[in-house]
């Protein structure tokens, strides 16, 4: 058979159009051995070719080659052929697939939930003498259909009521097959959307009218005219979600904590009051010590495993000893009445219990295919995270580097290892094959209802993890990553986390990111990159450093010494501005009554009035190692962090990597050694630090992100939403525009530095607003914590009069999430206690017992839960309808 490609693509001098299949001819998948194609007019490429008769279906794409090595690729799912019977030959006309303006509306949000299709028609055939239409069309509802109106009688005459109704097998593409002998060429056309039961007319498309005038040269030919778009006649979708941290939900059947079948509860009381989205925190493996620092969910041991802790046990079977089950019932309402969640006895428990339940009746699940179906498919993470979970609880330590022989991960000895520790490592599959079966069954739940989950993506991977004992060569271990200073934190934020070697990670395609991904896609329809900054740039601490301020942007563009003096006309002293700079006039500001005690055990006389750390006391990492070992009391926390911020009195800090470039430290004009300076040196110094921070490096960091965000955003179909919060480039909106990222807007956050609250009639749609987040108290803590703040609130952003009140009553907190839900943003997801802030019988007392996070804290118990159950919140009827009202009047 004889196939003829067709398509109108504009080049630039010097580019050149390949066509690339998986079948042998078109290079079986392999771009260099991609066939070009020939220019046939202006703009027109052709490619012909001869296919042996069996041919099956099979996959292609375009590429464009430049002549100085530039590939340009087409975005999204590749086009696909599948051949009729007895067919001579097939004209294909293509269009070139850029990344669509409503990109979203491709996401699995849309084409897997909100706009499912569960019975879908069968393929449509193909047969010789017809024209295959073919659109893609995702915003189409799941109760509606696309179909085909034209000037033809065949296609209604433009009567809607006579259009051709398009085939969805392959939704969100519909097609639909015309006999070239039953309509007269050329016609036009438009798509239309449908009633999928009545087929009245809901809308037409928008744009112009279609032409169709394309005269196959053989009648026996199967025309194919293909990748044309709908024009969107909708207006802009928008929603409305909650988030609630899994671990929070509280509901009458759990174990002291959120799982993940207590999530089914909060789909039904989204169902219930119109929201259509559930975001929820990390979800992954975070257990290291079997304590209450493991419930910090941003530290995983692995970045694909779940957390066991999730598990609902009574899904995995009953216990044959009633005395063991009535004990485990005893715990699980003693556990369940808890107002927090205690950590280690839930976890210590439900570990018990699932232990013992796989004593009895762990062979049944071992022993069957979708066991062994599970670890086939995720062997390359399963496996050895496995290993790591059984060498972390022998040795007592999740720290690999005290693992002995097992320190450096060997994948031969490992494989010995596991074998001689079988039933432990079985154990261990065992368990994350059930928590994948019930979080599938939970995704697939809140699909069926119209709901999609959102879940989130850390930035960072613990160095004591899976990870990073499996792919050591993947991530800077000799650094740590974390956060520049904000309102926060003062002191910067320090993660602990190795930060990313991208280069290496690279090499292979980026494929642990893609794997990370495909993995949550298992589980989610969308996702949050936590702090999208750091595919920009990262903020990256030495390893001896404990605050955030002694941090660098990495990659980043160091000043020289003779650019600071050519281009500022800053002379930097390496002596006294890249090291502690302490003089004796302001030690008392900080060490205040144990001055002269600190002077003699601490420092070095450098004369002058100057002075140096002692050698035992010139890093941070040594300062906190010392003080962590006296005796906790107030003194000796005076000391600690006086010392501590001695420490961060530089002016600058030296590249690691390139000696003798330097780096201006953050919020440097904070520091002593800035006072020192003359004024003349200020405005110089204020120059280079306002230039490397906001300007210097606009280009360089956007070419980083649009190196790597592409491929793995790429690499699944769910909506990207990112945190882009903290000190935002100028180049970070210009990437999220052009790759169509959700940005998060906070309105007491905004992106405007000159702005006092954020304009929530401005947001961009492509965004997702929210009124606050796990990192902040709700609003109703907010309204409490500063009254000027709030008092201009009050006047200038609600439109009220005179005096605000004391506290944020419910009625303050129905105008704020108005007005929020009101904004252009997609997506309005609210905390489920900003939700409930505008009930006065529902929400807590105190806003304090809200608090899901501290971020200045490193050492925080995540232990918040709901204070009622699910099942109490869907039955409050008031509320549910006051939220759907608001949903309803804001048009989502």
């Amino acid at each position: 058979m004889k196939l003829n490609f067709n398509i109108d693509y504009r080049t630039s001098w010097g580019e050149w159009l390949y066509i690339v299949g998986t079948c042998p001819a078109l290079g079986g998948g392999n771009e260099e051995a991609a066939r070009r194609l020939e220019m046939d007019g202006v703009g027109r490429w052709t490619f012909e070719i001869d296919l042996p008769d069996d041919t099956g279906e099979f996959e292609y794409r375009y590429i464009v080659r430049h002549d100085n090595g530039y590939v340009r690729r087409e975005w999204g799912a590749p086009h696909r052929f599948v051949p009729g019977i007895d067919i001579p030959g097939y004209e294909i006309y293509d269009h070139w697939s850029d990344q669509p303006v409503e990109k979203s509306y491709y996401s699995s949000v849309f084409t897997e939930c909100m706009n499912r299709r569960d019975n879908r028609d069968l393929l449509l055939p193909v047969t010789g003498g017809t024209v295959t239409i073919d659109v893609e069309a995702p915003m189409v509802a799941s109760d509606e259909v696309v179909a085909i109106c034209g000037d033809d009688e065949t296609l209604g005459a433009w009567n809607p009521a006579g259009a051709l109704v398009m085939n969805d097998h392959d939704f969100p593409r519909w097609a639909v097959s015309i006999d070239l002998r039953e309509v007269s060429l050329p016609f036009r056309y438009k798509f239309v959307i449908l009633d999928r039961a009545t087929h009245e007319l809901k809308a037409w498309e928008g744009g112009d009218n279609r032409v169709m005038n394309i005269v196959p040269a053989h009648k026996h030919d199967a025309l194919m005219v293909r990748g044309q778009r709908m024009v969107n006649p909708r207006p802009a979708w928008r929603c409305a979600g909650v988030t609630i941290p899994t671990f929070s939900v509280r509901t009458e059947e759990d174990f002291g904590v959120g799982d993940f079948f207590d999530l089914m509860k909060m789909v039904d009381w989204a169902v219930a009051t119109g929201q259509k989205f559930l975001q929820i925190l990390p979800i992954n493996d975070t257990t290291m010590t079997h304590t209450w620092t493991d419930s910090y969910p941003y530290n995983a041991c692995s970045t694909f495993a779940l957390h066991p802790m999730y598990m609902r046990l009574e899904q995995l079977g009953r216990l044959s000893d009633k005395g063991r089950m009535q004990y485990y019932e005893d715990l699980r309402r003693e556990l369940n009445a808890s107002p927090t969640v205690e950590y280690e006895r839930v976890n210590n428990a439900k570990n018990e219990y699932m232990r013992e339940i796989f004593a009895e009746q762990g062979r049944d699940t071992l022993d069957s295919e979708s066991f062994r179906e599970f670890c086939r498919i995720n062997g390359d993470w399963l496996r050895p995270y496995a290993a790591f979970c059984v060498l972390r609880d022998i040795n007592g330590t999740p720290d690999f580097s005290k693992w002995g022989n097992y320190a450096v991960y060997d994948a031969a000895m490992v494989e010995e290892f596991m074998a001689a520790h079988k039933e432990d490592v079985d154990f261990v599959c065992y368990v994350q094959y059930h928590l994948d079966r019930q979080m599938r069954a939970v995704h697939d739940y809140a699909r069926s209802k119209g709901v999609a989950f959102k879940g989130d993506i850390p930035i960072g991977i613990s160095r004591d993890s899976a990870d990073a004992w499996i792919n050591p060569r993947l991530y800077n271990m000799d650094c740590q990553a974390g956060a520049p200073p904000d309102d926060f934190s003062v002191l910067g934020q320090n993660w602990g986390f190795p930060t990313y070697n991208w280069e290496e990670m690279a090499r292979d395609g980026f494929a642990w990111w893609k794997a990370r991904f495909r993995k949550m896609a298992d589980y989610f329809d969308a996702y949050r990159i936590d702090h999208v900054l750091g595919f920009f740039r990262i903020w990256q601490i030495p390893m001896d450093a404990v605050h955030g301020l002694l941090g660098i942007f990495n990659p980043a563009m160091p000043f020289t010494p003779d650019e600071l003096r050519h281009n500022y006309d800053f002379w930097i002293n390496v002596d006294m501005q890249t090291r502690p700079f302490i003089c004796d006039y302001f030690l008392y500001d900080f060490f205040g009554e144990y001055t002269d005690e600190a002077r003699k055990r601490f420092l070095l006389d450098s004369g002058y009035g100057r002075y140096s750390l002692r050698p035992e006391f010139d890093t941070q990492r040594k300062v906190a190692d010392y003080f962590a070992a006296e005796e906790k009391n107030d003194k000796n926390n005076r000391l600690c962090n006086a010392l501590l911020g001695l420490i961060d009195e530089v002016l600058f800090i030296e590249d690691p990597y390139e000696k003798g470039k330097y780096h201006p430290r953050i919020a440097a004009q904070n520091t002593y050694a800035y006072r020192s300076l003359t004024d003349y040196e200020k405005w110089c110094f204020n120059r280079l630090y306002n230039d490397f921070y906001y300007r210097r490096h606009n280009d360089f960091w956007y070419g980083k992100a649009m190196w790597k965000l592409p491929p793995l955003l790429d690499a699944t179909s769910m909506l990207t939403c990112a945190e882009d919060l903290g000190m935002i480039p100028d180049c970070v909106p210009a990437v999220m525009d052009r790759l169509q990222m959700l940005s998060l807007e906070i309105q007491r956050m905004p992106k405007d530095p000159q702005a006092r609250f954020g304009n929530t009639w401005g947001y961009p749609y492509l965004s997702v607003c929210t009124t606050s987040t796990h990192d902040m108290g709700g609003i109703r803590q907010w309204w409490e914590e500063d009254r000027e703040v709030t008092q201009r609130y009050f006047n200038d952003v609600l439109g009220e009069q005179g005096a605000a009140p004391m506290y944020a009553e419910p009625w303050i907190c129905e105008k704020i999430l108005a007005l929020n839900l009101k904004s252009p943003s997609m997506l309005a997801i609210f905390p489920l206690q900003d939700w409930l802030s505008m009930s006065g019988e529902l929400r807590r007392q105190d806003p304090r017992e809200e608090l899901i996070n501290i971020p200045a804290n490193p050492r925080h118990y995540w232990r918040y839960r709901m204070h009622l159950t699910a099942e109490a919140l869907i039955e409050a009827g008031d509320f549910n309808r006051l939220v759907s009202d608001k949903i309803k009047e804001s048009a989502r």
